[in-house]
């Protein structure tokens, strides 16, 4: 369990420390683990370990089998082994390290390497690797003094040293040191005086239940796993902003004073968004991983900052659950770690998955506060108008409103019906790197990573068409698998869910089909100067185009009226281009043709029909 395993600061350390040191006395053989691999990694495994690439004389001293076979180490015959003949000798040609070598051996050093090899040589794997066993317990003199398993380590170190116990704490000092190590936060003075008047034997053990199940034990544990974690309330780089993963770290807290399984803790934290029927709670977990550095600057490469953050999750992953440094292994196989460079790009594949979407924490009790104020402002907003006299001969303010609503919806229908709009499913699409989908309703969805600067080409049949084709219509439309619902991909703090149509150009067999004149039924730039008109996207300047910054999660429409119609022969090629500052690519889109003459113009709902919509049917007829 999380929490048994973390009782205290002290007793982390001492624990592991202390039960390779009381098994470990000056009798004992040297340890590999302890003693003999952090001396060959120091001085031998950079000629003679893992990389091939820069070993030295076919000898590695790494693998057991490997030192054996070539006469480097002979078991329980250290005057035989050439590791030990070359290791004490003084003739600068024959002696190892080299003599040019910038570490020395010291002389308790090569008695250490001595010694074990007249044990017999062996090896262990990395303790990452091992499963762990319990110590047995070791023998004291002063029977009386353990209370328990961990005084008797504890107990074993000190008479090792030839030193007795201190003498038991007064119970202020007592008190005071259980609550900072268990909570972080000091007794007040009625708790103090409370548990110094209290004689019972077991009222030090009901502290300490009494700590383990208060709030603070959590908070106070999470903080040391938070910083393996790298969590942070920001993203990060130069312009830092906010990060809202704080549930995530509400989790960690939750995880230590729920006392989890450190098998689920470690399960839901790499994998959670992958267990069967995952819950909120687990996909919150991978947030583990998600707690990278973020660059938003204009000059960057997104693809290239999304490696720097997979090459990070393989450092983390590395470090914090194996113990392992794993830096090295990125460029050659690991010099010191029992890494390979091959290993080292499967782990990274296996946590190569740069799809981040954005899960929405449903909290209940937020959740109907702002479903209660939500209903405040509605009866107000429904109760203003009462409050507004008419004027002379006039119209009530409210049916005014309703007048013109009507009007707004009448001329919409009216627009929609004079346009005879045909879906053009594409029979091909490709793109620079994101994967484009056809969807069964004739849109296209744009998933995977994006650059700043995506290109999107579709084909279409013109044979399968309605001829002539005098206009081409793009809707970009919302989806809730994208930033802020779409229909962009930018996923920047401020641009979630924008997007910036750079310039579309059509083709038949090779020929540019000029475009006579746009429209867009809404149109705005979110970042730098100059207008989102539709006409950007045919002037041949990529500095320019269409976006709807401002609107994210709501449909629009661009369309471009043809010079002059197309007949249907050929195949029609429409190349979007989309270049920014910026990766903001569109992440769902929708293509239709038609043949109307006259003037053919965008038309979107309007935002206060919208909005009637959204209230339900019976705030409308």
């Amino acid at each position: 369990m999380i929490r048994r395993c973390h009782l205290t600061k002290a007793l982390v350390g001492v624990v592991l420390f202390l039960a390779v040191a009381a098994t470990g006395r000056a009798a004992d053989p040297p340890s590999f683990v302890r003693d003999i691999r952090p001396l060959l990694a120091r001085h031998c495994f950079a000629c003679h370990g893992p990389d091939e690439t820069h070993r030295e004389a076919d000898l590695r001293l790494d693998e057991r089998m490997a030192a054996v076979e070539a006469g480097a180490i002979v078991a329980g015959k250290p005057d035989d082994s050439e590791l030990i003949r070359r290791v004490f000798s003084e003739d600068p040609d024959e002696s190892m390290p080299p003599a040019d070598a910038s570490t020395k051996l010291s002389d308790r050093e090569r008695k250490l390497l001595r010694d074990w090899v007249a044990a017999g040589a062996e090896y262990q794997a990395h303790w990452a690797f091992v499963r762990p066993v319990k110590p047995a317990l070791p023998a004291v003199a002063n029977q009386d003094w353990p209370r328990n398993d961990i005084d008797r380590f504890v107990l074993a170190r000190i008479e090792q040293a030839g030193l007795q116990p201190a003498a038991a704490a007064d119970r202020y000092t007592l008190i005071r040191r259980l609550y900072l190590d268990l909570i972080g936060l000091p007794p007040t003075v009625a708790e103090a005086d409370a548990f110094v008047a209290d004689q019972d034997p077991h009222a030090y053990d009901r502290v300490v239940t009494r700590l383990l199940d208060s709030a603070h034990y959590g908070e106070r544990w999470a903080r040391q796993w938070l910083d393996l974690a790298r969590y942070s309330d920001t993203n990060g780089y130069e312009k830092d902003r906010p990060r809202s993963i704080w549930p995530y770290r509400d989790w960690v807290i939750k995880a230590f004073n729920d006392d989890m399984p450190f098998d689920q803790f470690t399960v839901e934290q790499l994998a959670g968004d992958m267990l069967p029927e995952a819950t909120n709670s687990q996909r919150i977990a991978t947030g583990f991983h998600r707690n990278t550095m973020l660059n938003e600057e204009g000059g960057i490469d997104p693809l290239e900052y999304r490696f720097y953050a997979m090459v990070d999750r393989v450092a983390t992953t590395g470090t914090v659950w194996m113990g392992l440094t794993t830096g090295c292994a990125q460029c050659h196989t690991h010099k010191y770690d029992p890494l390979s460079h091959t290993d080292y790009y499967r782990l990274l594949a296996l946590l190569n998955n740069a799809d981040e979407p954005d899960l929405a924490v449903d909290d209940q009790e937020i959740r109907a506060r702002r479903e209660r104020l939500a209903q405040q402002i509605e009866a107000r907003e429904a109760a203003l108008a009462d409050h507004f006299p008419p004027l002379d001969g006039d119209q009530p303010l409210a049916a005014r409103r309703q007048s013109a609503l009507e009007a707004k919806f009448a001329d919409w229908i009216a627009s929609q019906a004079a346009t005879p709009w045909a879906v053009a499913s594409p029979s091909h699409v490709a793109s620079n790197l994101p994967k484009l989908e056809v969807l069964a309703d004739g849109s296209i969805y744009s998933s995977g990573d994006i650059t700043k600067r995506d290109v999107f080409r579709l084909q279409f049949p013109l044979e399968e068409l309605t001829s002539p084709i005098t206009a081409v219509r793009l809707e970009v439309l919302p989806d809730e698998r994208l930033p802020a619902g779409g229909p962009g991909r930018a996923y920047y703090e401020g641009r979630q869910g924008d997007f910036f149509l750079s310039e579309v150009v059509a083709t038949v067999s090779g020929q540019k089909v000029p475009f006579a004149s746009g429209s867009h039924s809404f149109g705005k730039i979110s970042i730098g100067s100059g207008s989102a008109d539709a006409a950007n996207v045919f002037d041949g300047d990529g500095s320019t185009g269409w976006a709807t910054a401002g609107r994210e999660g709501e449909p629009h429409q661009l369309v471009l009226r043809l010079a002059e119609p197309l007949d249907a022969n050929g195949e029609l090629t429409i190349e979007m281009i989309f270049e920014r500052h910026f990766a903001a690519s569109l992440g769902r889109f929708r293509i239709s043709l038609t043949g109307a003459t006259g003037d053919v113009l965008a038309s979107a709902l309007p935002v206060e029909i919208e909005a009637l919509l959204a209230r339900g049917s019976d705030s409308w007829t």
